[in-house]
């Protein structure tokens, strides 16, 4: 039988005292936190535990807290005796599969991602824009609104996320005729997402040239076990290919959904959300209701998974 796939979740997974539970719980949790806040230099943890939510949710300080509760998460399911077949991470959760998968040591992991959030929290700064996502269309319905918009540098799908489920992603007013056009392609509802920047968009240029540096100094070696790309939907072991799916990923769309099924379709059955919240179990079961998922972000759920998966393995 093929072994778990670990999914590590994205920005908007998370939420004030995530992570608690399990630093009280378990000391290799406890030790994660205490390393990430020696190696920023601030109480990443009290932030993670206590907020408050607006400086949580500031991008910069989002994604290296969601890093740090995830890599939590998997220390003590490995502990416990996981041993993944591969991962996959949504846009920021990218990079906690790398540390997991050991491509990405711990200490330049979390700063590689603090730093890909200070740059896109500017990059938002410098040319505002937003995102929203659309439901009820395909993704070929989705590329026939963007050749309808006509604006390339303005308007993007960023997120292909589930079966009817993109985002799109620009600036305001692109995404706003983007949300017009699906509308008359017969989009069920219009999202719009409260975040700080067009992620995954041109937008991002600025942004992505600050991290290309610094995913160039960092001493990425080979995966242990492969991780599905986000921008090809393919696995990677390789440093090189992990390079340049890192470099590409902050403008190219999370091929979320086309992820999943190449996962199925490798024969995975079973899976674990890791770290905070449950959003992906929740797209999982959308491409497949008959996998097996599990989470992690308490005590009684990651206890769960540990029992679930020894089930499985044992039948």
């Amino acid at each position: 039988m093929v072994g778990p796939a670990l999914l590590f979740p994205g920005q908007g997974s998370q939420a004030v005292g995530m992570g608690r539970a399990l630093s009280e719980r378990y000391p290799a949790a406890r030790a994660v936190f205490d390393e990430a806040d020696r190696i920023l230099g601030f109480p990443l943890s009290r932030l993670c535990f206590e907020g408050p939510l607006e400086d949580l949710t500031r991008t910069e300080n989002t994604q290296p807290a969601l890093l740090v509760t995830s890599v939590a998460a998997y220390r003590v399911l490995e502990e416990r005796g996981l041993r993944a077949a591969a991962a996959a991470g949504h846009s920021a959760g990218e990079y906690a599969a790398h540390v997991a998968a050991g491509s990405l040591p711990f200490d330049e992991g979390l700063r590689l991602i603090r730093l890909r959030g200070e740059a896109m929290a500017a990059a938002g700064s410098d040319r505002p824009g937003t995102m929203a996502a659309v439901l009820g269309l395909s993704a070929e319905q989705v590329e026939n609104v963007l050749r309808a918009v006509g604006a390339p540098q303005d308007l993007a799908a960023a997120n292909y996320n589930a079966p009817g489920q993109v985002v799109l992603s620009g600036t305001p007013e692109a995404v706003a005729r983007g949300s017009e056009e699906a509308r008359r392609a017969g989009a069920k509802k219009i999202v719009l997402l409260p975040v700080s920047g067009a992620f995954h968009s041109p937008l991002m240029e600025g942004a992505a040239r600050t991290l290309g540096e610094g995913i160039d100094r960092a001493p990425i070696g080979p995966a242990r076990f492969p991780v599905y790309a986000n921008v090809t939907a393919a696995p990677v072991t390789d440093p090189e290919a992990i390079r340049r799916t890192l470099r590409d990923q902050l403008l190219a769309p999370v091929r979320w959904e086309q992820t999943m099924r190449a996962m199925v379709a490798a024969g995975i059955r079973r899976f674990v959300e890791v770290g905070n919240g449950r959003v992906l179990r929740g797209l999982l079961r959308s491409v497949d209701k008959e996998a097996a998922v599990f989470g992690s972000d308490e005590p009684e759920t990651l206890e769960a998974a540990v029992a679930g998966l020894a089930e499985a393995a044992a039948r």
